[in-house]
Parts: C-alpha cells; sequence; structure tokens
C-alpha cells in the first residue's frame, strides 16, 4: 500500500517497500523558545533556516506547526506554508489541533499534503477528516479515542480499525491514512516501547497500512536520549513502520542504515551518498561556527 504525497513539483511515496520517509519535526515551537519568538515577532529567517537545513539532511516532508499562544495562527500559518514551499520542494504536513489553522494551512499548500492529526476521538473524527477529503490530502491517524491512549496492542488495533472506518464513510481511501500507534516514554513505563511496537506488528498485519511513528517521545525524561531514539527507531522500521515525525540531523543517518540492512538500497548508493552529504555538511558547518 502506498501513500502518495507531493509538492508542486516533487512526489514522496511511502510504503513498506520503499526507503523510509523521514517527516522533518523542527518547525514546531513546542519546546523550541528560539521559533516560538521568531513567529511571534513574525520574523520568518529562522523558519527558512529550519526548512532548508532539515532538506539538506535528508527531510522528505516538512512538519509545520505555528501553535504560539496569543498569535494569528490563521494568518501566521499560511505566511509561514507560503515560505516553505517556496524554499524546498518536498510535500508539507499540516499540524494544529485548531481545524481553522488546518483548513488555512492546506489552503495554502501546494500539492497533496498531509495532516497531522486525527484521532478516534468523535469531535476529531467530525471535523479534521471532512477537511482531509475536501483538500484530498492524506492524514495521520492517531490511536487513541476519547477514552485517552489504550494500554494494549489491541485496544490500539481497534482504535486504528475505527479511524480507518470513518474515513472509509467519507471516501477517504486506506491508502490516505497513516496510522501512528503512539510512541510513549519507556522513562515511566518500560513496556511502552513493546507495546508500541507490537502496535506496529499488528497494523502491519492486520490492515497493511502505512505507519508513523513520533520516535524521539520515547526517551523523553533519560539520559543519552540519542542512542535510544537510534535504536527504537531501527526496531520500528523492523516491525514495519514506514515513516516517522523526526529530527533528521540526528536520525538521518540511523534511517539510511536501516533501509540499507533491510535490502532497500542497492548497492548502498542512498547510504554512501548519505554518509558524503552529512560529511559535507558537518564540515561547512563547523566552519561556519568556527
Amino acid at each position: 500500500m502506498h501513500t502518495i504525497l507531493k509538492s508542486a513539483t516533487k512526489e514522496v511515496i511511502i510504503g513498506i517497500d520503499r526507503p523510509f520517509v523521514m517527516i522533518g519535526e523542527k518547525i514546531n515551537p513546542t519546546g523550541r523558545k528560539k521559533l516560538a519568538a521568531a513567529l511571534a515577532e513574525g520574523n520568518l529567517d529562522y523558519v527558512r533556516q529550519l526548512a532548508e537545513s532539515q532538506v539538506a539532511w535528508g527531510a522528505d516532508v516538512l512538519d509545520i506547526n505555528v501553535g504560539v499562544p496569543g498569535i494569528d495562527e490563521i494568518a501566521v500559518v499560511k505566511l509561514v506554508v507560503e515560505l516553505v514551499a517556496s524554499v524546498v520542494d518536498v510535500p508539507l504536513c499540516l499540524d494544529s489541533a485548531n481545524p481553522d489553522v488546518l483548513a488555512a494551512g492546506l489552503a495554502a499548500a501546494p500539492g497533496k499534503p498531509l495532516v497531522n492529526s486525527v484521532s478516534s476521538e468523535e469531535k476529531k473524527l467530525a471535523t479534521v477528516l471532512p477537511l482531509v477529503k475536501e483538500r484530498g490530502a492524506a492524514v495521520i491517524g492517531l490511536t487513541m479515542d476519547d477514552n485517552g491512549i489504550p494500554k494494549t496492542p489491541e485496544e490500539r488495533l481497534a482504535v486504528a480499525e475505527k479511524i480507518l472506518e470513518r474515513a472509509a464513510r467519507l471516501g477517504i481511501p486506506a491508502e490516505d491514512v497513516i496510522i501512528d500507534p503512539l510512541v510513549l516514554t519507556v522513562g515511566s513505563d518500560s513496556k511502552a516501547a513493546l507495546v508500541t511496537l507490537q502496535t506496529v506488528e499488528l497494523l502491519r498485519k492486520e490492515f497493511g497500512v502505512n505507519i508513523n511513528l513520533g520516535a524521539s517521545n520515547v526517551s523523553f525524561g533519560l539520559p543519552d536520549r540519542p542512542t535510544i531514539n537510534q535504536a527504537f527507531l531501527t526496531l520500528g522500521i523492523q516491525m514495519g513502520a514506514t515513516c516517522a515525525i523526526t529530527d533528521p540531523v540526528k536520525l538521518g543517518q540511523t534511517v539510511k542504515a536501516a533501509d540499507l540492512l533491510l535490502g532497500r538500497d542497492d548497492n548502498s548508493m542512498r547510504y554512501l551518498k548519505y554518509f558524503r552529504a552529512a560529511e559535507a555538511l558537518r564540515a561547512k558547518e563547523a566552519e561556519q561556527a568556527g
């Protein structure tokens, strides 16, 4: 099953038989004070830098969230989407809990964007899915409902089934629904990652849909987070995850190595190309810093 996203000039195909897709996470002010300040001030130079840097480090899609308290998110999301689309050629992922902001972002985005996200909460299903259908977009479905995040893989599978069924009723095909089995921190629950991985396995077996991971959540509150994130993402890819909202700078090499080891990289060409590009980027950044 393939999920196809498009920018004005580029097509990205997500699928189990395709290279793993990285959705760059950095244009999101949550926990990023510099970006929050820039958005509040209307200074989009930093947004431009984040967009260009993530694509240079291998992001296939860029997530865009402008959720800063006190700003006109509807106006700002339009400006940010138009700016990002003008400086990079990758598809966009519109990220907001506000349906009006999503609608504004979808209207400004070129091609076929991705919506992040809809859950199985009744209010979300009723407001987000019609936007997705009207725009002809794809959507990430979170395995949580009005009762919260289910504790078992089987319960999360049932939530995914509900989202897929509601999408189908509106004419949104299964290939345009990417399921996110939700990643919680192992710092507070040692079985959290295992439940997510088991859910990935069930989703792949039962529905064959594409699967997204918010990979960095797994290590929250723990030391040496990059090592935990790398290990978890590798396990998730092997289980059947096909894309992740993540930091391409920190995890791009891990993704390319996983693709290589899973036989998705003929003659190691993508790995080698990425390695050389990353070395050049590190040298350039070191020169600029020094």
